[in-house]
C-alpha cells in the first residue's frame, strides 16, 4: 500500500437519489456536460476540462453567505462497474492564487445514489492541513458537497416522467 502525505484528506460524500444509469451516463460524454461549465482545452488525454465556479455555502448564517472560486474541473471517460459508473474526477484553481483545496478522486454513479471519493490538499501544505482539521475541512467538504449537489440535480433531471426523482439530502461522511 502506498503512503498518503500528511497534508492530504479522504473524502467521502454519498447522496441518495433515483438514478436512471442509461439517461444519465450520456450527460458525462463529449457532448452532454455543457451543463457543467465552460469547455476549455484539456491537458490529459481521455479527459474533459471545464471552467467552473465552484461554490461553498455557509449555511449556519442567516443569511447564507456563498463564496465562489474559479476552477478547472478536470472529467474522465465515464467507466461502466458492476452496479452502476464511475468517473475519474479532479479539479484545482484556474488561477495563481492556491488558496483553493485541489480534489482528486472518483465520481461514483449507482440506482439509488451518486457519491465522490478521493483526497483532497489543502493549500498551505502540512501547515494548510493543520488548519483544515482545526476548521473541520469546512471549505473542502461544503465545495464538494455543492459539486455533488448540482450533479444529482442534473442526473435527476434526466429521470423518466413516470418515475419521479426522489428529493436528494445530502448525506457526508469523512473517512479518515
Amino acid at each position: 500500500m502506498t503512503s498518503v502525505p500528511s497534508h492530504v484528506t479522504p473524502l467521502r460524500l454519498t447522496q441518495p437519489a433515483s438514478v436512471d444509469l442509461a439517461r444519465a451516463l450520456p450527460m458525462f460524454g463529449d457532448e452532454g456536460l455543457s451543463w457543467l461549465g465552460t469547455p476549455v482545452a484539456s491537458t490529459r488525454p481521455g479527459y474533459h476540462r471545464y471552467l467552473i465556479d465552484l461554490s461553498l455555502t455557509i449555511r449556519e448564517h442567516a443569511p447564507s453567505l456563498v463564496f465562489k472560486k474559479a476552477a478547472f474541473v478536470d472529467l474522465g471517460e465515464a467507466r461502466r462497474t458492476a452496479d452502476g459508473c464511475e468517473i475519474e474526477i479532479g479539479w484545482q484553481s484556474s488561477s495563481l492564487a492556491p488558496l483553493f483545496p485541489v480534489f482528486a478522486g472518483h465520481l461514483k454513479l449507482t440506482s439509488t445514489s451518486l457519491s465522490l471519493e478521493g483526497f483532497y490538499a489543502p493549500p498551505g501544505g502540512d501547515f494548510g492541513a493543520v488548519l483544515d482539521k482545526a476548521f473541520l475541512n469546512i471549505a473542502a467538504r461544503g465545495t464538494a458537497r455543492w459539486f455533488l449537489e448540482r450533479t444529482t440535480e442534473m442526473v435527476a433531471a434526466q429521470a423518466p416522467a413516470d418515475r419521479p426523482a426522489r428529493n436528494p439530502l445530502p448525506v457526508d461522511g469523512v473517512s479518515t
